[in-house]
């Protein structure tokens, strides 16, 4: 698959899922936050990371979080119960969500994921996520994203 096929699988799970979502699709890159917050003139608060990570069993987590918050790593073994996670390995994430390292988004998976949702992400009334390739992003509601992803909503962040 190339980019614009993970993109296209992301415009169709918003149809499928009846979301009310915005998928735009840039020239430059929009693979950190920083660059997705130059591609939509936006700052960092007002876009979330997916970040992956693995159980000893191959199973996948993503936590949702800010952009510019970080995310703890115990107290999310500690919600989905095992003793550790590590970081997932891009293949992984390939497998599970269906989208490559980079534009994963925060909804749309392929596979069987547990998804954590950070109390902070519901602070904003929309929020930017990957849009299925590093060159996109989508625009949603926590509300909408969370309906999409069925995740729990817990504090994942690390302190300050």
């Amino acid at each position: 698959m190339d980019d614009l096929d993970f993109e296209a699988k992301l415009q169709a799970a918003i149809r499928s899922l009846g979301l009310r979502a915005e998928h735009r699709h840039f020239e430059q890159s929009c693979h950190s936050v920083a660059d997705a917050a130059a591609a939509v003139g936006a700052q960092a608060e007002d876009f979330v990371k997916n970040v992956g990570l693995a159980d000893a069993a191959g199973n996948l987590v993503i936590c949702i979080v800010k952009g510019e918050d970080k995310v703890d790593t115990v107290a999310a073994a500690r919600f989905v119960g095992v003793a550790k996670l590590k970081k997932a390995t891009p293949e992984l994430m390939l497998e599970k969500t269906g989208y490559p390292v980079g534009g994963t988004p925060s909804f749309g998976y392929a596979g069987p994921v547990q998804v954590l949702v950070d109390e902070r992400v519901l602070e904003k009334p929309f929020v930017w996520t990957g849009g299925g390739s590093a060159q996109a992003l989508a625009r949603i509601a926590p509300s909408e994203l969370l309906k999409a992803n069925g995740g729990l909503v817990c504090r994942v962040r690390l302190q300050a």
